[in-house]
């Protein structure tokens, strides 16, 4: 499903905390101190859960079907990359 990204009505009251502009330093910097993937999986698990829950309280209901959408894709790619690191 191809769309156009579109903008929130308002802002997220849930912003990422490892959302920080900083952190592309250390994808250049291998000496800086990253999270671990497993870490970094579990964190993407929680915001999931948050845009899950913020789906079912009805918020943004014009983007709700995009929305969606971005969950299930979401969810998808936590499951694919969990499924790699798994020794085996």
């Amino acid at each position: 499903m191809a769309t156009v990204a579109k903008p929130l009505p308002e802002a997220m009251d849930h912003p990422s905390p490892d959302s920080d502009p900083s952190a592309n330093q250390s994808a250049q910097d291998p000496s800086l101190s990253d999270p671990s993937t497993l870490t970094l999986l579990d964190q993407l698990t929680q915001d999931r859960l948050w845009l899950l829950q913020q789906i079912d309280a009805g918020r943004w209901p014009e983007l709700r079907l995009d929305l969606a959408a971005l969950e299930r894709e979401i969810g998808q790619l936590i499951d694919q990359a969990r499924q790699r690191l798994e020794p085996g």
